[in-house]
């Protein structure tokens, strides 16, 4: 490939989709909840051909990084397998506070890319949002509709660190406004507003 084909290709640019904001990151549309119950599978988990009943739930990707970088870098890959499943919840990257912030806003950033792309080819995709410190708020809560459904994952969110998680939720709940919240593991009890409680591999009805 030469420069120029570099300098052109949709994926060295990573223009294709409309961005929003200070920093232009990628929007994730609002799209509405599914029928029925809520079902997720770990992305670790799914197959190229999975089996039907796996073909019904959600995919989240509350998992380690490493298993789902090759998205970003190939993403035509991404929806033949994904586009199988009744709806994903969009990658999880990681948003540690002991990153820099350019590091954070990166992981955000890829993150909203995969989701736009996939929205754009007619998959379902609910934003996982997540946060570190008070300082990445601006960028975590950004280009995500207003009144989306959204979900949040407990993993790692132990009772110590339960004042710090609340704080970047309600702060979540106050910029978004989401209608409904899917929970991916055991919700605190303060969290507050539509929760659907879903464990990583088990169905659970919406808790209105």
């Amino acid at each position: 490939m030469t420069s120029k084909q570099m300098r052109e290709n949709p994926l060295f640019l990573r223009n294709s989709f409309e961005g929003v904001g200070k920093w232009g990151i990628p929007l994730i549309r609002r799209q509405p909840l599914i029928d029925g119950e809520i079902r997720l599978i770990a992305a670790s988990n799914t197959k190229t051909h999975d089996t039907e009943k796996n073909r019904q739930c959600g995919v989240h990707f509350a998992i380690d990084d490493y298993r789902f970088s090759a998205i970003y870098r190939n993403p035509e890959k991404s929806f033949k397998k994904y586009s199988q499943y009744a709806f994903l919840l969009s990658t999880d990257d990681s948003t540690y506070a002991d990153m820099q912030p350019w590091r954070q806003l990166e992981s955000i950033a890829h993150k909203h890319w995969c989701a736009a792309y996939w929205q754009s080819r007619g998959i379902i995709v609910y934003p996982m949002v997540s946060w570190s410190t008070p300082e990445s708020y601006p960028f975590c809560f950004d280009a995500i509709e207003r009144h989306s459904i959204v979900a949040v994952g407990m993993i790692g969110c132990k009772e110590r660190n339960k004042l710090p998680f609340l704080r970047g939720y309600n702060a979540m709940l106050e910029k978004i406004e989401p209608d409904a919240i899917i929970c991916v593991g055991k919700a605190f009890p303060e969290m507050r507003e539509n929760l659907i409680e879903v464990e990583y591999n088990e169905p659970r009805k919406a808790v209105r």
